[in-house]
């Protein structure tokens, strides 16, 4: 069966179409993957899973034309960025009135 393999990096989008046996799981089909030789900076490291943008389990089994996406690890904390940008709000705010 088909499956899709993707995976947004920061310069390029990569995308891999493999044949992989029916009962394979995400896992196996990344593995199958030329992942590994493209970006060996992300091999040391788990990467969250997706099909169609639902976060999956590695060991989930694969169906036909599914769509394999692999995500980058977020490079900064969300709760982070929105603490400094209200904090920075929060400070124009109080210079603006005064």
């Amino acid at each position: 069966m088909q499956v899709s393999i993707v995976f947004a990096a920061a310069t390029r989008l990569w995308r891999q179409t493999l044949d992989v046996p029916l009962g394979s799981t995400a896992a196996q089909a990344v593995a199958d993957s030329d992942f590994a030789l493209e970006f060996p900076e992300y091999t040391d490291q788990p990467l969250t899973m997706a099909i169609y943008g639902e976060r999956c389990d590695p060991q989930r089994v694969l169906h036909e034309h599914d769509r394999v996406e692999l995500c980058r690890p977020l490079v900064f904390d969300p709760l982070e960025s929105r603490r400094r940008r209200a904090a920075h709000r929060t400070g124009k705010h109080k210079s603006s009135a005064g």
